[in-house]
Formats: structure tokens, sequence, C-alpha cells
């Protein structure tokens, strides 16, 4: 029989079970589509390191003795679209059977399954072999649950997988050692310097620009530094170990203008593509710490495993849980539009400018950046949650929808309504301020609230808490903030309403 399988592009899986054995009578097909570099205007890094990680894999199935058929993105014979493709390759070959590996973003599922309901050709779906969950497994555990609260999640997970227990015990003592990880970085310790590789995309950037694809950002192509190989992929994640893995926990949450990655990892993408097995990142760095436990701190490890063993399979199970309505979510009723600065990093307030400068000559920001600055910000403009999933789905290397839409619509924008998290993650300039330097020699003041040199995240903060109080009311973990708000005079709310105002209408001047 003669079969055509699929691998889409976040499909990277080298030790699937597929490739276990070699046939002449199997085909596998990658396809470099203007369906997936248009339908959001993305980073030139990330449609870059998706094309060469694509080829990369390609080349790889190839070497190991696999027919692969590979659609360049200015290939004369591409249609552009999954179902012409595929339906070209099925008559030109005499295809008896086409498979496909499950997608994890709901509108390629959409597509795959109502392809192949039509083919007259047998079809079958397989699982992708890379996460830990199944996609129902989430509902399953917080079935007749009012909240879905990651941390006890997190916590099966550890006991399902047994990472960092000790009989029934979590290793330390402790579940959770966030409250170890929220330190200002000062200029010490010494971050080493990131991993760099210097590949050369320019023929890649070439066919990009020869394709006309519209992209946004920045990139060197003659040095470009992101892994897009399975043995690259490996290689940050040992640089990773031994050089960052240290000082990771108590320096997660901080931002600085002198330092892009910090000791972040810089694996997401690795991740997101497959070319890493979430598992084996987990039981890697564990044996690090473990051989160096006299110097790395359990706070530094355990942070790290629960942002791959907790969160990340956390958001995909909410992603299919809520789908496809959960795209439609704007609870909070916010409608204004992304500020302009947002696509050039042109604005005089520091933390965005430097947040969103990162973005574009990165394609990189780290969960607080994206979390507490441009997206903090976002949510106090009140801005409409379909223009913030765009621009981070855009914006950033790692972003797919299913990781994208659950921290952006949910964690970041509160569009949900509390099914992600218990309470907006918003603030006014002095957690800004707390964890950055980057309120040093800004043009406006955080120490103010309503004068014209004032920070805008202080008006903006308290104006948001006002005109959403109805909505948070009744939510617990709001009460401190509301029991405030209502102290505060009538006189200091309409300068602060009037500031707020002002700065809303008036965004691309700030």
């Amino acid at each position: 029989m003669r079969i055509l399988r699929l691998i889409l592009c976040d499909q990277l899986n080298h030790s699937h079970s597929w490739f276990d054995n070699t046939s002449e009578d199997v085909t596998y097909v990658l396809m470099e589509m203007r369906q997936e570099t248009d339908y959001v205007v993305h980073h030139i890094q990330k449609v870059v390191a998706f094309f060469s990680a694509m080829r990369n894999f390609a080349g790889n199935l190839k070497d190991r003795g696999h027919q692969v058929t590979y659609y360049h993105i200015t290939d004369k014979a591409n249609h552009q679209s999954l179902e012409k493709n595929i339906s070209k390759l099925i008559s030109e070959n005499d295809i008896e059977k086409f498979e496909y590996q499950l997608p994890d973003e709901y509108r390629l599922d959409e597509q795959l399954k109502a392809f192949y309901k039509d083919l007259k050709i047998d079809s079958e779906a397989f699982d992708t072999e890379h996460f830990l969950t199944k996609r129902t497994d989430l509902t399953t555990f917080f079935k007749g649950k009012k909240q879905l609260t990651m941390e006890y999640f997190y916590r099966d997970m550890r006991k399902k997988y047994d990472v960092m227990m000790i009989n029934k015990d979590p290793e330390g003592g402790k579940w959770n050692f966030d409250q170890s990880n929220r330190q200002k970085w000062k200029g010490s310790p010494e971050i080493p310097d990131a991993y760099y590789f210097n590949q050369d995309v320019s023929e890649i950037k070439k066919e990009i620009e020869k394709a006309d694809i519209k992209t946004i950002g920045f990139i060197d192509p003659e040095k470009f530094n992101w892994p897009t190989s399975r043995k690259e992929s490996l290689a940050v994640l040992d640089y990773f170990c031994k050089n960052l893995l240290i000082h990771f926990g108590d320096y997660q949450d901080a931002m600085n203008t002198e330092q892009v990655f910090l000791f972040h990892s810089r694996l997401s993408f690795a991740l997101n593509s497959k070319m890493l097995h979430p598992l084996e990142v987990i039981e890697k760095t564990i044996e690090y710490w473990r051989e160096h436990k006299d110097e790395i701190d359990i706070s530094q490890i355990e942070g790290f495993v629960r942002q791959i063993l907790g969160w990340r399979e956390y958001m995909r199970g909410i992603y299919w849980k809520e789908m496809p309505g959960y795209k439609q979510k704007n609870e909070l009723e916010n409608h204004n539009k992304l500020p302009e600065f947002y696509w050039t990093g042109k604005t005089k307030m520091n933390c965005l400018k430097h947040a969103i400068n990162q973005s574009l000559e990165h394609a990189y920001a780290h969960h607080i950046q994206r979390l507490m600055i441009t997206g903090n910000f976002a949510l106090l403009t009140q801005t409409h949650p379909d223009q913030v999933d765009s621009w981070y789905l855009g914006i950033y290397i790692d972003a797919i929808e299913w990781v994208e839409i659950t921290n952006t619509r949910g964690m970041s924008q509160y569009a949900d309504g509390g099914i992600v998290a218990t309470k907006p993650y918003i603030s006014s300039g002095s957690y800004i301020n707390k964890m950055s330097n980057y309120c040093t020699g800004c043009h406006y003041k955080v120490s103010k609230k309503v004068e014209e040199d004032s920070c805008p995240f202080n008006s903006l903060y308290w104006n948001f808490l006002y005109e959403k109080k109805e909505f948070f009311k009744k939510n617990q973990r709001m009460s401190m903030m509301m029991s405030m708000l209502e102290k505060k005079s009538a006189a200091e709310m309409t300068a602060i309403k009037e500031r707020a105002s002002y700065i809303i209408k008036n965004l691309d001047n700030f």
C-alpha cells in the first residue's frame, strides 16, 4: 500500500514511531505554505526558524533512508494550500492511504478533519507522541471543579511521572518554591553569554522576500541564533544546564535593559516545534541538578520543571477544553486598539520601549516581560483581546496558538473571565520598578500618579480597577485592591480618570 504521511511545521519529532522503519511505499511530505505564513503577520525570525528547522528535519529523514517530498515556499509546484498540495500528491503518486499526526492548532485540526472526510482513500490520524497528556486529560482531571487550579494539576503530574518525588512527598518538602524566585537582577551574579550559532540563513530570507511574505521584526541573516536542528537544540539544553540553571529560579521574573535572556533557557522554540521532548528536557536538567546539588539550590530546578511539566501541559489542556469558543472570549468587554508603537517600539515609556524593541530584534521576551509589561499595558488600556492575540502570535518565535492564546487571552488579558487565572495580572509602575531597572532614566516618573510626567501605568491601573469594579466586586483575590480603591477621594479619582482617559486617547504620543 502506498502511503502519504503529512508532517506539519511544529511536528519535528525525530523519535516518533513513524520513523522506526523505512519503506519505499511510505512518503513523507513537508510544506512551506502561504496559508501558514499569512494567517497572521509573523516575525521574520519566526518564519526563518520554522523553514530552516523543517528543511533540516527533511534532510535528516532522507539521511535515515525515508522517502521525502518537500515543498519550498517558492516552488512552482507548491499550491500554497494544504488541501491542494496533498490532493495533487495523492493523485500523481497513486496514494492509497493518507496519514497525519494530530495538529496542535484547532484551525488545522478542523481543516484536516474536513479534508479527510472527503477523501476517497483510507486515512488515519496518529498522536504526535510529544506531550505528556492527551488532549482531554485536563478536562477529566478537573471534572466537577469550579476552579481549574494549575497547582493541583502540577502536583498530579509530578506524582504521575515520579518527578522529584520521595515516595508520595515532594523532594525538598515543598511542591512549589516560587516565593524564592522573585529577585531583581542588579548586575550580579554574572550572566554567561547566550549560546550562539551564527547560522547563515541568507538564502531562506531571500526566498521569503521573493515570495513577498509580509513579516515584522529584524534579522541578521548571517548570524541567526536560534536552534533549528535536533543537534543544536540539544546543545542549547546542555548549555542551559551547565551555565544558567544555577540562577534560573532566582531571576526568572527579573528584567534588565542590559540583558535579553538573563538566565532563561531559550528552549521554547525547540520544544514547541518538537525537536526536543519535554520529558527529556526535564530528566536532563534534573540529572544535572542532582550531580551539582552543592552548587544549585532546589528552587532553581523546581521553577524550571514547573514551567514544562505543569504550566505547558496545563495550557495545552485548557486550549483543547475551551476551543473554539475560547478564541472569542472578551469577558471584560475591552475594545480599544493596540497602540502603533507595539509594531515600531517608538514610545517614551522605557519599559515598553525596551520590551517591544527586544521582541522586534530577537523575536523573544521572557514571560514577565510579556505578562507584566506588554500584556499589562494592553489590559490597562482596555485593548481588544483579538488585537493582543494577533500581536503575540506573530512576534514571538515560540508562539503557536495552543500556547499563545491561553497565555494571552487567559493569563495576560483576563478575557476568559477567570478560567486560567483567578485574578488579572495588572500592576502600577511600582511592580515594574521593583523587578527591573526600566524606570531609571525613563521620561516618566514612577513616583508620580496624575501629573503630566507621571508614569502612565499608575493612573491606568486605578482607572482600570474603577471601570471594572462591578466585574471584580465578588472576586476575593481582588478584595484588597477594591478596598484601597474605595478609600480614594472623589477628587483623587477624578484626577486619575482624567489622566487615564487622556493617555488612552493619545496613546501614540506616549
